[in-house]
């Protein structure tokens, strides 16, 4: 009987304290929604390492600055990027010209709005391995010199390092066909430094920043490789968004994420890391025209349909 009489008096408490348990803490964090990161990425243009450092840091900042949680999620190439943009995997894109109107021209509302201060008069270097004995260009036409040597671009969906180089190259009247043996594609532009440096190719095309950092770092042996010409000015590497995150952070997200870049300032030193990383003095605004030539070019070589 006593049995019976505890197990009915457990039942009555565990009824009473039943509403108590729902309404616990634990129950309410559970139901609490959380916001969903906003993650970022770049096209591997760079040393995998160099990368994740920048964008580490640049993650940390913006994540200050937005509110939101921030994540950098890195991509195996150019193509890789632009197709994790299309998908939604990637919020937030650091393109180059070409990749970044490939990635806005397949998806609607996607918005270039940021880009470096050099960005908006960017150029490509030609080098060469000093023993292909090929001289300094003075000028365009002048590129036909390398018809007959061996050749190499970066990615083949590189603006500086293949996009660029190839359309001053065609004005020359040289084409791929021109060069001995197959054109190479390195796929980055530090990978083009050290092809030719080691006499693998005898000249290729290359993004200039990053040819200068690389020798003001001490990385490049001028006694093997140096410039034999630089090209005219183009617009190149910029910020695109994703349209999905107005949805998802209001409507003024983009707004915000513009701001928080060309917030960035050379006299702050944490900020003075993060510009240096990415070769710059500052962040300027942008917009989709300002690489309505880029489309063009992209177009005639077959590269944006």
């Amino acid at each position: 009987m006593a049995s019976l009489r505890n197990v009915l008096v457990s039942g009555i408490l565990l009824f009473l304290l039943s509403p108590l348990v729902a309404c616990s803490p634990a129950s309410e964090t559970g139901n609490e929604t959380t916001v969903e990161p906003l993650i970022a990425g770049a096209i591997p243009d760079q040393d995998p390492e160099k990368l994740q450092r920048l964008y580490d840091k640049l993650a940390n900042y913006l994540e200050t600055e937005l509110g939101v949680p921030v994540e950098y999620k890195p991509v195996t190439d150019y193509a890789a990027a632009v197709t994790a943009f299309r998908v939604g995997d990637l919020d937030l894109v650091w393109f180059g010209g070409l990749t970044g109107v490939q990635a806005r021209s397949q998806v609607e509302g996607a918005e270039a709005i940021a880009q470096r201060d050099i960005d908006a008069e960017f150029t490509s270097v030609f080098i060469a391995n000093k023993n292909s004995e090929l001289q300094p260009i003075q000028d365009i036409q002048e590129l036909s010199k390398l018809k007959g040597s061996t050749f190499t671009f970066g990615s083949e969906s590189s603006t500086s390092g293949r996009l660029m180089p190839q359309y001053f190259l065609e004005q020359a009247g040289v084409t791929p066909e021109d060069f001995q043996g197959e054109v190479g594609f390195s796929g980055s532009h530090d990978t083009t430094i050290q092809l030719v440096e080691a006499g693998s190719y005898q000249a290729g095309a290359l993004n200039s920043q990053v040819w200068k950092s690389r020798v003001e770092a001490g990385d490049v042996d001028l006694n093997k490789v140096d410039v034999i010409w630089e090209t005219p000015t183009y617009y190149d590497y910029h910020w695109v968004i994703h349209p999905d995150v107005k949805s998802r952070y209001g409507e003024d997200f983009s707004q915000k994420v513009q701001a928080a870049l060309l917030k960035l300032d050379p006299n702050n030193p944490e900020h003075q890391e993060i510009l240096d990383l990415f070769g710059a003095d500052k962040f300027i605004s942008t917009e989709n025209s300002n690489y309505a030539q880029i489309e063009k070019v992209g177009r005639q070589i077959g590269k944006i349909k």
